[in-house]
């Protein structure tokens, strides 16, 4: 069997325990596809992983990485809807730091018309999370707003525009005046840096005491309750991670007096029947936009898959607004 160039976790650590190294192709099994990669995005969960924090789900690969785009090479049994020579981008739960990579056939979508391979690399984890979060468990609806945190990451850049795309009034929060500007740009009425200035104050300055309709949280700890203050009535807060600590207090009374939905959800561990659910609500509802060019994920950098480590390091730094993709 013929062998590849991956990424390995040689140890949980720092960005140093990415090492590159050599393991066989795989095949792909029933229902999957084998995908040539010639880009995959870099993400939070992968340096989760590295830290020893976020191990793969059972039967999955240690090779990391969520997300590739590039060309089918070969089909599992009983795959239909896909071809050998196929351009693609597919959500994976793991292998994607490899030249290549095997996928469940549901969680593969074409790439987008006028969308090149690294910005198709981009796609699947963050706008899979947006979409299954911020529009089907938070129920995001036209005319109605959204603060959404951490504004400049890659789920933040995505969540800033499809939020606008779909007609919602857009809030976010960032960690300078340059990264507020970047989600200004993208779509956001109003950007807060959350370093000097109280958030909660400022959407209720900005809606005139009401509150927002959805919160995206990936901060979780401190930020629970001030996000229970920043609600409208009937308000949805959806936490997807917990950068600041799992434990938060809540007084249920207010809950329930103002009829507030708490809820949230992680990807990487649904079955692949819900992830393809996912995937075909994207192509109906988002792929359009992509390829219209109303909507396109933000790259900030990109770096030689063997330079995954320098990815890491920048990712950890918080300098990138957008994504981070490798290239093989």
């Amino acid at each position: 069997m013929s062998a590849m160039r991956v990424i390995e976790i040689s140890r949980p650590g720092g960005p140093d325990v990415l090492v590159e190294g050599e393991r066989a192709r795989p095949s792909p099994a029933s229902g999957e596809v084998l995908v040539k990669v010639a880009a995959a995005g870099v993400n939070r969960p992968d340096v989760m992983q590295r830290m020893g924090h976020y191990p793969p789900p059972t039967g999955v690969t240690d090779i990391p990485g969520l997300e590739v785009a590039g060309i089918i090479e070969a089909l599992g049994h009983g795959v239909a809807d896909w071809r050998v020579g196929d351009r693609v981008t597919a959500l994976v739960a793991g292998g994607g730091y490899a030249e290549y990579c095997v996928a469940p056939a549901p969680q593969c979508l074409p790439i987008p018309a006028n969308v090149d391979v690294v910005h198709a690399a981009a796609i699947p984890e963050t706008f899979f999370t947006v979409w299954t979060n911020v529009f089907e468990r938070g129920r995001l609806q036209a005319g109605e707003s959204i603060l959404i945190h951490g504004g400049s990451s890659g789920i933040g850049t995505t969540a800033i525009q499809l939020a606008r795309a779909f007609g919602a009034r857009v809030f976010a929060t960032a960690g300078s005046p340059e990264k507020c500007a970047a989600c200004e740009r993208l779509g956001a009425e109003r950007a807060i840096n959350y370093r000097d200035a109280d958030f909660v104050a400022a959407i209720k300055d900005a809606t005139h005491g009401k509150g927002v309709d959805v919160i995206l949280d990936m901060v979780g700890g401190d930020y629970f309750a001030r996000n229970i203050d920043a609600l409208a009535l009937d308000g949805r807060l959806v936490s997807i991670a917990v950068l600041n600590g799992v434990k938060a207090t809540i007084n249920i009374l207010t809950m329930m007096q103002r009829r507030l939905t708490l809820t949230g959800s992680t990807l990487r561990a649904r079955p692949i029947a819900e992830k393809g659910a996912i995937a075909a609500a994207l192509r109906r509802h988002v792929w359009p936009l992509l390829e219209s060019g109303a909507v396109l994920p933000v790259i900030h950098a990109t770096f030689p898959l063997r330079d995954a480590a320098a990815a890491h390091r920048m990712l950890e730094s918080g300098a990138h607004i957008g994504k981070l993709v490798l290239v093989t």
